[in-house]
């Protein structure tokens, strides 16, 4: 493996996950971040309120994304062999934290629109 390239990802994702899981999460996280660009622009401001409660949640879904990962790939603590190892553990649950925060944002923007006036 000379170059990464964005086939060599999506095969290596679909190995990992499953074709059918990883598709299933690539249009579930696509759907979510329309939603959240809908809202920001529907909204045309933030709301503090709402971002503080996503930002509660960010390390539920840093511990949430890193116990998925570990469950679906059959892994453990223990197999983690090195610095690159953590640095993609770290990666993943940032990535769920930041996930969890938009979700938490975007559902309560559409649940809870801001008054017009």
């Amino acid at each position: 493996m000379k170059e990464m390239t964005l086939g060599m990802l999506l095969a290596v994702f679909e190995e990992i996950f499953g074709s059918t899981l990883f598709w299933v999460m690539a249009a579930t996280a696509a759907v979510i971040t329309l939603a959240y660009l809908y809202v920001l622009i529907r909204d045309r401001q933030v709301s503090w309120r709402k971002f503080l409660w996503a930002q509660v949640a960010m390390p539920f879904g840093a511990v949430a994304a890193v116990w998925f990962v570990q469950a679906i790939t059959r892994s453990g603590f223990a197999d983690i062999g090195g610095p690159i190892d953590v640095i993609v553990l770290l990666g993943v649950a940032a990535m769920g934290a930041v996930g969890l925060a938009v979700l938490v944002y975007t559902v309560q923007s559409l649940l809870n629109p801001p008054a017009r006036g």
